[in-house]
């Protein structure tokens, strides 16, 4: 036999391919269980008749020691989640689709579905607030850059082509130095967030009428900021924040929610298949 061989049919690579399967299909089972960390074992409805037992498939408990000193263990073996859905059921058999009994935007169903978050700032490796107000920032260290355009003072412009506000404040997140959310005064008087990749940036569709033939033949239209999810309507049930200096895991992930949320059920149309 040849250097190498064990035996006349298995040699060292033959055996390191083996030992490196073996490797691979533990390591893919031992993922697969480390995601079920959060969120498992599933909740079924009562009338589910057959759900799977899932418990089996979860990880044991494991802590873990958080930057802010806190720590948490997960599985945590409880379902924090106790939000009744406001659907039901298109059919009677398990898994059925879920027709919305009102608005899914504010009920969180589907696309507009968001999770149960810490009720506390995302915070910084100094445990500071991460996202905050520009204008509460040393101006020396955050600015806006020269030649970008200030978008405060903006109008914000609707799907419907409605000026619902303008834009009074920018959220910035520190740690990655760009902004998060523009703060919103609507006309109403309430005052909202607008996540920064929810919206762009056009300029106003009034062509200035006045002024020399050069000064008219200048793209001088003023900026505007639009979003093409919302309404104007349905600005006024956007998620709010508790203070106007932060925000919270749970206020993002609501907010964040309820724009994405729209781009499915913002219009009726958008709800109905292309053809």
């Amino acid at each position: 036999m040849e250097v190498g061989y064990i035996t006349q049919y298995i040699d060292v690579a033959q055996l390191a391919l083996y030992l490196f399967w073996l490797f691979f299909v533990l390591l893919v089972l031992y993922l697969n269980k480390e995601s079920r960390r959060e969120g498992f074992p599933l909740r079924f409805n009562e009338n589910d008749r057959g759900a799977p037992n899932t418990e089996y498939k979860v990880p044991a408990p494991k802590t873990y020691e958080l930057l802010n000193g806190e720590s948490v263990q997960l599985p945590s073996g409880k379902n924090d989640d106790h939000r009744e859905l406001n659907a039901t059921p298109l059919g009677p058999w398990t898994g059925a689709p879920l027709v919305p009994n009102g608005d899914p935007m504010i009920d969180g169903l589907g696309a507009a579905a968001w999770a149960e978050r810490a009720d506390h700032p995302d915070a910084t490796t100094e445990g500071d607030p991460r996202i905050v107000p520009l204008s509460s920032l040393d101006p020396e260290e955050f600015f806006i850059a020269k030649y970008s355009r200030d978008p405060r003072g903006m109008d914000v412009r609707a799907c419907d082509g409605i000026v619902v506000g303008k834009i009074t404040e920018i959220m910035l997140d520190r740690m990655e130095m760009l902004p998060r959310y523009y703060r919103i005064a609507l006309d109403s008087g309430k005052t909202v967030l607008l996540p920064m990749m929810f919206m762009t940036l056009r300029r106003s569709k009034n062509v200035p009428l006045e002024g020399s033939i050069s000064e008219r033949l200048e793209d001088g239209r003023k900026k505007e900021v639009r979003v093409a999810s919302l309404n104007a309507a349905q600005f006024e049930n956007i998620p709010t924040c508790a203070s106007n200096d932060v925000i919270t895991l749970l206020e993002e992930d609501k907010i964040q929610a309820y724009y994405g949320g729209a781009h499915v059920y913002g219009s009726r149309k958008r709800t109905e298949p292309f053809i």
